[in-house]
């Protein structure tokens, strides 16, 4: 009985090393992942900023092209 105690004890805890190694990776890789995630919001975000940028601009460049041929 004695030696079963010692080896469920060993078990449990290997187990619970495994089980503490694999939640902590488990939060590194989940905070790796919403950097990620945050990262390309952040690019999206940049890239609608430098279309409506764009957009604007050539509206302005059809305006003062539409104004000089006009004259």
């Amino acid at each position: 009985m004695n030696d079963l105690m010692h080896l469920l004890s060993i078990n449990g805890l290997w187990i619970m090393i495994i089980a503490v190694v694999a939640i902590g990776s488990w939060f590194k890789y989940r905070e790796k992942e919403l950097r990620g995630h945050e990262e390309l919001r952040t690019r999206e975000m940049d890239h609608l900023q430098k279309m409506k940028e764009l957009e604007i601009e050539l509206e302005k460049t059809k305006g003062r092209d539409g104004g000089n041929k006009a004259a």
